[in-house]
């Protein structure tokens, strides 16, 4: 065991560890400004509710996505947690309905991505979404600019955007084309505008098809002939995430392919470095999809304290705390009556900000059915994990693409029957 692994499997088995009376132990990471925010609306719990002494434990992503999975087969973990990989998890979540004050509140108003965040079948409240969220790029206008190359527009497809990226780069001497995070999940979108289908007719995973293929081949001859940074998918192993933010931050490359999470850590990091732009998803033979998901807050069926963990989960739930939270995350809201009524007074003087969060809007028109079925599937994890690890290592020259295509099927058949 290295060093850094055992410093994370004590923090995780310090929050692993059972809560005292009254204790409500949240694990919560960010993506941008969120955990200042968080750690103030804690602030404000704790006034209104003096016998529930909630504790934040911030930790960075990996912890969630390698850790937590461990302390929750183990019947441990903390009492609520914001988690990407909800399906997957699902059956350690708790049914918050005997808890809550009100259910009919929660189905009303986060009904609509229920199935998201519960067992297939179940009609569970376990959670909410802290935001939604959609794959999507972003480009530094800046640099198109000062290297007189046009931005594509609507309708531009990968290669447009690869290709003009490339002239660009090569004009203001930056590193690289474009990068994409290092995640199987956000190849999904581009994958599925090509023409891929993850879901089988059985609702299992379907064999890697054309689609996927045809987006993979593009992905490893990118990086094989320069246009994407080499390092963000082959500096790391397994389906260990990789975001290639900072280069994008550092003006290293003109454009970045992620999501609309970024936009709160790109408007506090660029400042008034540079102007950039949100793009939506370039397109495929199929269509423009990016994918949509988010983070949600989840309670955990190992909490020794239910009761007080519903108080918290409800004051978080609020419309008038997730109205306040998303305009100060720069999120796109998940509760319905806060999205219906509009009218969000996004917090930031930032002129990049708010076309960005429009675009990303308009980009949810775009989804392709393939895209919209992913978020409740329960393989959907299992699938993102396969495809990065084994795309990486084509990239790093450690397989063939046939040869990765064949391990990602027998990859997740693995899963498959493990799960039985």
């Amino acid at each position: 065991m290295t060093k850094h692994t055992m410093v994370l499997a004590l923090a995780a088995s310090l929050m692993a560890s059972t809560a005292l009376a009254g204790d409500v132990r949240m694990m919560w990471y960010s993506d941008g400004v969120e955990g200042e925010v968080m750690k103030d609306l804690v602030a404000r719990f704790k006034a209104e509710n003096p016998g529930i002494n909630l504790i934040l434990d911030e930790v960075a992503y990996k912890v969630v996505q390698e850790q937590l999975q461990i302390q929750l087969e183990a019947g441990q973990g903390p009492d609520i947690a914001r988690v990407t990989n909800i399906k997957t998890l699902a059956p350690h979540w708790l049914d918050l309905t005997p808890h809550l004050a009100d259910p009919a509140y929660w189905r009303t108003n986060f009904g609509a991505h229920a199935d998201w965040m519960r067992v297939d079948g179940s009609d569970a409240i376990t959670g909410f979404m802290t935001q939604l969220t959609l794959t999507g790029g972003f480009a530094n206008a800046t640099l198109f600019e000062q290297a007189g190359v046009a931005l594509p527009g609507k309708g531009a497809t990968w290669d447009d955007w690869v290709n003009a990226s490339a002239e660009v780069a090569k004009s203001q001497g930056t590193a690289a084309a474009f990068a994409i995070d290092r995640s199987g999940h956000r190849m999904t979108g581009p994958n599925v505008s090509y023409g891929a289908n993850y879901i089988g007719a059985d609702g299992k995973p379907a064999p890697v098809d054309a689609g996927t293929k045809a987006f993979a081949e593009k992905l490893v001859g990118w990086v094989a002939g320069g246009q994407m940074l080499k390092d963000t998918w082959v500096a790391a192993s397994g389906s260990t995430y990789r975001a290639a933010a900072d280069d994008f931050i550092n003006a290293q490359i003109p454009f970045y392919y992620s999501g609309s999470w970024q936009i709160a850590n790109l408007s506090t990091k660029i400042g008034d470095g540079f102007d950039w732009v949100a793009t939506g998803s370039p397109c495929g033979t199929a269509g423009c999809s990016g994918l949509a998901g988010g983070a949600a807050l989840v309670a955990v069926k190992y909490t020794a304290n239910p009761t007080e963990v519903a108080k918290v989960m409800e004051f978080f739930a609020r419309e008038e705390i997730v109205k306040e939270f998303s305009e100060r995350t720069l999120f796109l809201p998940a509760h319905a009556g806060v999205a219906a009524k509009g009218g969000l007074n996004w917090q930031t003087a930032d002129k990049n900000v708010g076309a960005a969060l429009d675009v990303f809007v308009a980009a949810s028109a775009d989804i392709l059915p393939a895209a919209a079925a992913l978020p409740a599937w329960k393989w959907a994890s299992p699938v993102y994990g396969a495809l990065v690890n084994r795309i990486s290592q084509v990239m790093a020259g450690e397989l063939k693409l046939d040869e990765a295509f064949a391990k990602i099927d027998s990859d997740i058949a693995e899963q498959v029957a493990a799960a039985k």
